[in-house]
């Protein structure tokens, strides 16, 4: 019978072996690349001396093809708990250097223990994924694990934040866990995501491209929208982690935490909005004058730039904003801004966050190609997202609020709590040039100098409908304000809105026209 000094002897060396992952000739080769191991990944999320290993000696059950025989410290996978920001988390970590991080029965049960721990007790879950998809040794029961993640993830969404954090390869079923989860960061050059690899589709399609270019960081941040983060390293990734993490509650049941207020930059606002409708400028501007100094964290920045969404602080507390970008597209709403707004409207929802939109929309971007891929479709997302949320929602009328555009963005008709106007606001069913060219359009024909009698049509129409006034005396918009006062207005508002309560028919949930 073994001692006690036998015994400590025995689990310190199991424990040595099994934080070596695979072996120093694999560490050196993970290192190489520019990535870090599984575990020095975990230390530099969480905070110094936090994280606590669970389910350490887990081993596979596998025996075929003599997958007995191989070594698999850990499973590939490092799963635990720690905190961020002194806040609870649950974390696992893929390992590259066992077995690829390949996923199999027991990696899955590890992961899904982590999460069911975290519904338990309501905790955020970050996931560090390096791998390269199921352990082909294991064949169905590797399918069954990828399943039971996606079960949780489907469960837990809505009720617990969940992180996915791509530092490596994510192919075939493996992508789908991140998908589901509610926010994606990819580093720029050695993560990368898709359903089929290059070689796949060369040898499918006869098409060549690299695996960066098919599913790299870059590309899924700026055109498919797939990601939401994209930092250079792994040390700029994790940073913006623990600083996302700092916006959001621990779980839908809880608000945000609160910091200490940092006033914003003082700015001439008349400077920050041209009057004239047509000139551009950048609303991250109005953004940044309006909320707490530095405060304002972008989401999916790259993706769909004709809308801007993120979390920001108004008096230290959390807030989701929403708002046009007149430097692309005018402003307008496409699929992928459609797409972008909806979803994190949804996710403010979910977990307690009020919304703040800030109006400058001509409409609905038109074209051909828009109505073939399904506008309608996409458009109808953002109707549905601001009509089903139940939090606080305050809107802001900077300039142009056109046509279907204007109802879309937290209009009242779809449960705005408040919507105020600047005064260079136009609220109108279009543009006074488009009216002016369909109502006059015989009297236009007619006229001896249609430019001269266009331009004083235009000029009535602006100040008899596309005013702030006319939306104000139907009390579609409840105030006209100085656009100094801005950030006291909201703040006020979100004072009075902080104990809404809203009732709403009872329903299994509703079907978004995905």
């Amino acid at each position: 019978m073994k001692d006690w000094q036998e015994l400590h002897q025995e689990l310190a060396e199991k424990r040595a072996k099994i934080h070596g992952g695979g072996g120093p000739k694999a560490v050196e080769k993970q290192l190489a690349q520019g990535k870090n191991t599984a575990r020095q990944r975990l230390e530099m999320l969480l905070d110094p001396g936090s994280f606590v290993e669970l389910n350490t000696f887990v081993k596979h059950r596998c025996t075929d093809l003599g997958m007995d025989k191989k070594e698999t410290p850990g499973e590939g996978v490092v799963t635990g708990y720690g905190t961020i920001g002194g806040r609870l988390v649950y974390v696992f970590a893929q390992d590259f250097t066992v077995v690829g991080g390949s996923l199999g029965e027991m990696h899955a049960r590890k992961i899904c223990n982590v999460m069911d721990l975290a519904a338990k007790t309501g905790a955020p879950v970050i996931g560090l994924n390096d791998s390269g998809g199921a352990r082909i040794q294991e064949g169905i029961d590797a399918l069954n694990g990828y399943g039971e993640i996606f079960r949780r993830n489907t469960l837990y969404s809505g009720v617990l934040p969940q992180i996915s954090v791509i530092l490596g390869p994510c192919a075939g079923g493996a992508v789908y866990s991140p998908a589901i989860t509610d926010f994606i960061f990819m580093t720029r050059d050695t993560s990368q995501m898709f359903i089929t690899g290059p070689q796949v589709i060369k040898a499918v399609t006869g098409e060549t491209i690299s695996p960066e270019a098919l599913g790299g960081g870059l590309a899924h941040n700026a055109t498919s929208g797939v990601a939401h983060f994209l930092a250079e390293d792994e040390a700029e990734c994790l940073n913006q982690v623990r600083r996302l993490i700092s916006y959001l509650p621990a779980n839908n049941l809880e608000k945000a935490p609160e910091v200490q207020p940092v006033p914003p930059r003082e700015v001439d606002f008349t400077q920050l909005v041209p009057v004239n409708p047509n000139q551009g400028y950048d609303v991250r501007e109005v953004i940044a004058a309006v909320f707490d100094g530095d405060s304002f964290m972008e989401v999916q920045a790259m993706f769909a730039p004709n809308a801007v969404v993120g979390f920001a602080r108004l008096q230290g507390k959390t807030v989701g904003v929403v708002a046009n970008q007149p430097q692309h597209l005018a402003g307008c709403l496409d699929i992928n801004a459609s797409d972008k707004i909806a979803r994190f409207i949804r996710f403010c929802d979910c977990f307690n966050i009020p919304v703040v939109t800030f109006v400058d929309v001509p409409g609905y971007l038109p074209g051909v190609q828009q109505e073939h891929n399904g506008i309608i479709r996409h458009g109808a997302k953002i109707l549905f997202a601001y009509s089903e949320a139940s939090v606080p929602k305050v809107t802001v009328i900077l300039r142009k609020a056109y046509g279907g555009a204007y109802v879309a963005l937290g209009s009242k008709s779809l449960g705005a709590d408040i919507v105020l106007a600047w005064p260079t606001a136009e609220v109108a069913v279009m543009g006074p040039e488009g009216a002016v060219n369909i109502i006059f359009r015989k009297e236009l024909a007619d006229a001896e100098d249609a430019n001269a009698r266009r331009q004083e049509l235009v000029k009535e129409y602006r100040e008899n409908f596309a005013n702030p006034y006319v939306a104000a005396g139907r009390g579609l918009v409840d105030e006209v304000i100085e656009p100094a006062s801005t950030r006291t207005h909201l703040i006020n508002a979100l004072t009075i809105l902080a104990g809404k309560r809203e009732q709403k028919p009872a329903k299994k949930h509703g079907n978004i026209p995905l």
